[in-house]
C-alpha cells in the first residue's frame, strides 16, 4: 500500500509551529507494511487543498491529513476533500446531536459555527474523537482511502492508535518494515561509521549512521513478512554492533540518556547533586525528567555569579585566578555539589552560553566536570550553535561524562 501524508495549516509553512504530526505518522508506517512516498505541507486555501488532495487520492492508496478540522472558516480540510472528489457536504444530524451534549456536558454554549465539524460527505464515514470536537473523516472511494485527523496532537493520536490503526490492519497485505535503533555517545559519527563499516554493505537489514543531539545513532532495519520473522533478522545484525561498539551504546528505541543514568545510579544505590551557571537549571531539570529520579538525585544549585559560587564554597582563590569560566573552577564546582549535598557524585557546568564573551572567553566555550571524590573527570570545548543550543549541548556532555564516571566506578 502507497500513502502520502499532507500538512493543513498555514502557520506550519510560516514556521510558527513544528509539523511533529507528520514525523509521528511517518514512524507508524513501515511496520504496518506501508510505503510513505510522498509528504506535504498546504496552507489554509481551499483551492491549493483541494489540488493537492486531489492529486494525492490518484497517485496513492492511502492519503492521512492532519490539521483543519476545527470549526473556524480557515478550517478547510472538509470543504477540500468534498471539493477534489466532486461531492456535496450535508450536516449529519446525530454528529450534530453529539456535538450539542459535548457543550452541554461541559456548561458551555453551544456555538452554531461548529456545526460544520458534524458535516460529512456521502463517502466519508465520522471517527469518534472523544479528546475534542472535531471528529475525524474515514474516506473510501475508487478503491481508494482518505482518512483526516485533527492538528492537535493528543487528539491526533488517541484517534490514530484506537481508531485508525485497527482499520488500517485489516486492510494491509504484504511484507513489514521492523526497525532498532542503538543509541551511542562518546564516538564522533566519521569514526563510529568507520567502526561499522564491515556492516554497511548489508541489504536486509540495512544500517543507517545517524547524528542526534543525544549521540550518533544507529538504526537497524528489515522487511519480512512478519513483526516477529523481521525482528529476528535484526537479533544477530544488533549483537555484532554491540561487539564492535562495546560502551558507547548506552541505550535503545525511545530510551534517554538521563533515564540510562539513572537507571545505573539507581542500581548501584549512588546518590548525585548539581551546580551549574550557565545553563541555569537546566542540567537539574533534565535529570529531574525522569520518574523516580528523586531516589537518587539529591538536589541543584544554579550559581550563576562568582559570588554564589563562593557562597556555596566554590574557592574564591581559583575563580580569582582562573575566572569563573575554566576547568579549575568547573571541578571545584562539582567537589562542592557532591560535598554541600552529601552527595556520592557531583556534576557541574560553567561556560559562556552567548551572544556575548565573558570573562573574555568566546560564545560556546563549555567547562564540565564529575566529581565521586576520587581524581574526577572533566572536559572542555568550544561550540556555538546559539544560546538555547549550546545550553542543550553542555547539558548532554554533562550527562554522557557523568556516565563515562559512573562507567569507570566499574
Amino acid at each position: 500500500m502507497k500513502a502520502e501524508i499532507i500538512s493543513v495549516g498555514t502557520e506550519i509553512l510560516l514556521g510558527d509551529i513544528l509539523d511533529t504530526n507528520s514525523q509521528y505518522l511517518a514512524v507508524r508506517l513501515p511496520p504496518m507494511g506501508i510505503d510513505l512516498y510522498y509528504m506535504s505541507k498546504v496552507g489554509d486555501n481551499l483551492q491549493r487543498l483541494a489540488e493537492t488532495i486531489g492529486r494525492a487520492h490518484k497517485r496513492s492508496d492511502l492519503v492521512l491529513i492532519t490539521g483543519g478540522l476545527g470549526p473556524t472558516e480557515d478550517d478547510l480540510t472538509r470543504e477540500a476533500i468534498a471539493l477534489s472528489l466532486d461531492e456535496e457536504m450535508y450536516v449529519d444530524a446525530d454528529m450534530e446531536q453529539r456535538l450539542r451534549a459535548f457543550f452541554a456536558a461541559r456548561g458551555f454554549t453551544f456555538p452554531e459555527r461548529n456545526v460544520k465539524q458534524a458535516m460529512l460527505i456521502p463517502s466519508a464515514q465520522a471517527i469518534p474523537n472523544p479528546r475534542g470536537t472535531a471528529p475525524g473523516w474515514w474516506v473510501e472511494k475508487d478503491g481508494r482511502f482518505i482518512v483526516a485527523m485533527p492538528g492537535p496532537p493528543a487528539e491526533l493520536e488517541r484517534m490514530w492508535e484506537r481508531e485508525v490503526t485497527p482499520h488500517l490492519a485489516d486492510l494491509t497485505t504484504g511484507d513489514v518494515i521492523a526497525s532498532r535503533t542503538l543509541k551511542t555517545i562518546g564516538i564522533g559519527e566519521g569514526h563510529l561509521d568507520e567502526m561499522v563499516s564491515p556492516l554497511l554493505k548489508s541489504e536486509n537489514p540495512t544500517i543507517g549512521v545517524y547524528a542526534k543531539p543525544d549521540g550518533v545513532h544507529l538504526r537497524l532495519t528489515a522487511k519480512a513478512s512478519t513483526q516477529e520473522a523481521a525482528r529476528r533478522l535484526i537479533q544477530p545484525m544488533e549483537e555484532e554492533l554491540r561487539r564492535l561498539v562495546g560502551d558507547a551504546v548506552w541505550g535503545v528505541d525511545d530510551d534517554t540518556l538521563e533515564a540510562a543514568i539513572g537507571a545505573i545510579l539507581k542500581e548501584r544505590a549512588l546518590t548525585l547533586a548539581t551546580m551549574e551557571s550557565c545553563t541555569g537549571g537546566l542540567l537539574a531539570s533534565t535529570i529531574t525528567d525522569v520518574p523516580g529520579s528523586s531516589v537518587y538525585f539529591k538536589g541543584g544549585y544554579v550559581a550563576y555569579t562568582a559570588r554564589m559560587k563562593m557562597n556555596l564554597a566554590v574557592s574564591a582563590e581559583l575563580i580569582e585566578r582562573h575566572g569563573t569560566v575554566s576547568d579549575e573552577v568547573a571541578a571545584d564546582m562539582a567537589r562542592a555539589a557532591r560535598a554541600n549535598a552529601d552527595a556520592d557524585l557531583g556534576v557541574a557546568v560553567t561556560g559562556v552560553a552567548g551572544p556575548d564573551e565573558l570573562e573574555g572567553k568566546p560564545p560556546g566555550q563549555m567547562h564540565v566536570a564529575v566529581d565521586d571524590g576520587g581524581p574526577g573527570l572533566s572536559i572542555s570545548y568550544t561550540y556555538y550553535q546559539g544560546r538555547a543550543a549550546t545550553k542543550r549541548r553542555a547539558v548532554t556532555t554533562a550527562l554522557a561524562l557523568l556516565r563515562r564516571a559512573l562507567l569507570a566506578r566499574g
